[in-house]
Parts: C-alpha cells; sequence; structure tokens
C-alpha cells in the first residue's frame, strides 16, 4: 500500500526507516505539544519572561522563522511573475518549506499570547493603529495563500491524480498560480516590513530606534530586504541536507546557480544598505541619546561585540562574496557554507532585535539583563523544527517535491516500481476545465 503512494520511476527508503524516522521526530513534537499545553493551562508563568523581557525566545523564534521562510514568497516571485521559468523545479520546496515556517511563526503566536481561546481578539477587535495587527493580519492571509500554493502538490500524489476531479482541479490551480505568488509578495512585503517597523519605534530602546522614511522607519526595509535575501539561503540550505539524507541529486545544478546569484546579489545590496544603517546609527542616533556605540554591548556572553562580525562579517559579507562570485558559488562546498552562514547571518539580525534591544540598559540605576528561557520555551520553540521534519519527510516520500529527481537519478527508476500506464483520467467539459 505504501508503495502505491510513492511517486512514479523514484525509489525511496525502506518503510521501517521511515516510520523509524517519523517515530523520532514525532516524540520530540510530543514534548513540545506538552509544554505548549503547560503554557496554555497554566498561563506565562511557565515562562521565564519579565517586565525586562516581555519579547524573548519565542519571538525570536517566529521573527527567525519568518524571514527564514522569505524564500517562499522570494521565489515564487522570481517565477511567476519576473519569469525564472528554470525555479520551477525547486518552487515546490520552497513553497513547503514557507508552509512549515508561517505555519510555525502561528503556533507560536498562540502559544505566546496565553489565552489562545482570545486570539480572534485580534481580528474582531482589532487596534488599527498597531503595526502587530497588521502583522497579524499579513501572516495569517498569507499563510491561506501558502496553504494554496500547497494543495496542488498534494492533488498530484499517485492516487489522488487518478480522481478526475482532483487531476483537473490540480491544473487548473497550476494555471492561475501567478495570481496567488503576486498576492504573497504583496502580503510577504508588508508584514515582513511591519515586523521591523516594530523595533524601529521603540524610542526608549536607542539600541533599536531608528528614524524613518515617510511614515517608516528604515527597519521596515530592511526586514523586507533581508528575508527577500536570505529566505532562499535556508531554501538551499535545506535542499543541500536533503540531497545528503537521501544520497540523491534533486536539484539540476543551473537552478542552485541561478537562485544562488540571485540571493547573492540581493545580500550584497542589503549589506550596503545595513552597513550605512550600523554607521549612521553608532555615529550620529546613538550619540543624539546619550550613548556610545560600546555602550550596547557587554562582556557577558550572549551581547559581546562579537556579536557584530557574527551579524554583518560572517552572516553577510562572507555569503555576498561567495555567492555573487561564479566559481565560488559553484563550489559544493563554499555553496553550503555561503548559504548556511546567511542563514545564521539573518537569525542573528533578528535575535539581536528582539532579546538585546531588551537586555541593554537605558537608566542610569538599571544593569544588563540576561535572559535563560524556561524547559517550556525551548521545547515549543524546537516543536517547529519536530514538525516541519515530520511535513518534509511526508511531503519527500509521498508527493512529487522534486520534478528532476527521476531525471537525475536514472539508476533508481531502474529499481524503482515499474511505469504503468495510468488510468485513463475523463476530461472536464471545456468550459468547466478553463
Amino acid at each position: 500500500m505504501d508503495s502505491a503512494l510513492i511517486p512514479k520511476g523514484v525509489k525511496r527508503c525502506p518503510f521501517w526507516q521511515f516510520a523509524l524516522f517519523i517515530g523520532i521526530s514525532g516524540l520530540i513534537a510530543l514534548w513540545g505539544v506538552y509544554a505548549m499545553f503547560l503554557c496554555w493551562f497554566k498561563a506565562l508563568n511557565q515562562t521565564n519572561m519579565n517586565d525586562y523581557y516581555g519579547f524573548a525566545l519565542w519571538i525570536w523564534a517566529d521573527l527567525a522563522v519568518i524571514a527564514l521562510g522569505g524564500g517562499a514568497f522570494f521565489s515564487g516571485f522570481l517565477k511567476y511573475i519576473v519569469g525564472k521559468d528554470e525555479l520551477k523545479n525547486i518552487i515546490n520546496y520552497a513553497v513547503l518549506i514557507g508552509f512549515i515556517c508561517y505555519s510555525s511563526a502561528l503556533l507560536i503566536l498562540a502559544i505566546d499570547i496565553g489565552q489562545p481561546l482570545r486570539g480572534w481578539f485580534i481580528f474582531w477587535h482589532a487596534n488599527v493603529h498597531s503595526m502587530l495587527t497588521e502583522v497579524a493580519f499579513c501572516l495569517s492571509c498569507y499563510f491561506a495563500v501558502l496553504t494554496i500554493e500547497y494543495i496542488p502538490l498534494i492533488l498530484e500524489n499517485r492516487q489522488i491524480d487518478k480522481v478526475p476531479f482532483f487531476h483537473n482541479l490540480s491544473h487548473n490551480m497550476h494555471e492561475i498560480m501567478g495570481v496567488f505568488a503576486a498576492t504573497g509578495a504583496f502580503l510577504s512585503f508588508f508584514h515582513q516590513g511591519s515586523l521591523g517597523g516594530v523595533a524601529g519605534v521603540l524610542y526608549g530602546r536607542p539600541f533599536a530606534y531608528r528614524e524613518g522614511l515617510f511614515i517608516w522607519p528604515w527597519t521596515f526595509f530592511l526586514f523586507t530586504w533581508s528575508a527577500a535575501a536570505f529566505g532562499p539561503c535556508f531554501t538551499l540550505s535545506l535542499t543541500k541536507l536533503m540531497e545528503k539524507v537521501t544520497g540523491k541529486k534533486l536539484v539540476k545544478d543551473n537552478v542552485i546557480d541561478l537562485l544562488a546569484k540571485i540571493s547573492g546579489w540581493m545580500i550584497f545590496t542589503y549589506m550596503i544598505a545595513k552597513l550605512i544603517d550600523t554607521w549612521y546609527w553608532g555615529a550620529v542616533l546613538a550619540p543624539q541619546a546619550g550613548f556610545t556605540f560600546a555602550d550596547f554591548y557587554s562582556n557577558n556572553a550572549f551581547y559581546g561585540k562579537w556579536i557584530v562580525i557574527l551579524e554583518l562579517v560572517l552572516g553577510g559579507i562572507v555569503p555576498a562574496l561567495i555567492l555573487t562570485n561564479r566559481s565560488m558559488r559553484q563550489n559544493s562546498q563554499l555553496l553550503t557554507l555561503a548559504v548556511v552562514l546567511g542563514c545564521i547571518g539573518v537569525c542573528t539580525n533578528r535575535w539581536v532585535m528582539v532579546c538585546q534591544v531588551m537586555a541593554v540598559p537605558v537608566l542610569p540605576f538599571e544593569q544588563w539583563q540576561l535572559y535563560i528561557p524556561s524547559w517550556q520555551e525551548v521545547a515549543t520553540t524546537i516543536l517547529p523544527v519536530a514538525y516541519g521534519a515530520i511535513l518534509i519527510g511526508i511531503s519527500y516520500r509521498y508527493l512529487p517535491v522534486f520534478p528532476q529527481e527521476r531525471e537525475l537519478n536514472p539508476i533508481d527508476c531502474m529499481h524503482a516500481e515499474p511505469l504503468q500506464d495510468s488510468p485513463p483520467v475523463i476530461a472536464m467539459p471545456q468550459t468547466v476545465a478553463a
């Protein structure tokens, strides 16, 4: 029965290995679910958040996965709007990753509000003056868009595709997918930007505060830019990981090279803007508030000056230089290093804009505030990782996530289930199919 669900012409690991992987990931997920219910039934006293840290590990994880999931909207934009047709061979995986990241972000927010039964207040009693309200609306709407983009992939399962209605539905959804890609890019621009705008308007937190362009602080644009630049790095990182785990070539080199090149130039331009922002903030804005650049960094292990090097140099300049150089990005080891460093860089950026903002003393009697999350916070932060592993495993086994897999692994086809003629598909009337 399991073999009848696997895409034709490809080989998968024995079912017991797949079941073992799902079982281990499921146990980790159950640990996170247990912690999640503790937070819901016993409220936020299960965390170590306090008056200093109203934003902590959860919000960092939320912003990080949203940035990493930016590969979905940017890849869709490149494929359907710009016309980079080569990306059709990786867009399924990008959408799957985006679906996991955004559903995880919504799950984290559902835990963070502490009273999930009142989550609907965000929509019914919306604070129209809050950027977080706009974030909640756009996140929810874009998750709906990703769900719509993910459905055609599910409908391409061997058994589901035999049903004429689902076969035609999948075909017709593919025909109009550009509309959803454009909608997703529009929604992502605003919610990515507003997440950065929240930090930029914190007047009492000079580490984050920025001046603005029009009605937005320029952190609004930096967050959107960084998500579009580094999101593809996460897609490429997980693609490389999948190839390593499966021992197969899943995507052709020209597709990887194109996405890496675009990501590299996006990172390059972003880093120019980010370095200018850092210089202006340290040389102008901080002194205006009565601080020096060194005041915002501590000697402790969490908030030292090393974090500037990690974010801007190792996580920004180095990936930009590798990915914009053709010979370097076509080296598999350097490419992997660059995309992994890029993911670390954008996660570090979100860390400093969430946790370091709260840690920096801003009054004479204050000291540096360190934050150690509770085990419940750690478990619920790991929960999306386990959930993502499960969904990727199931999708890869039963859905044609990588269209080029069969072509790139002809030996697999010799050992896979022989191809058989599909049962005839009853064509729907022309007026319906159109």
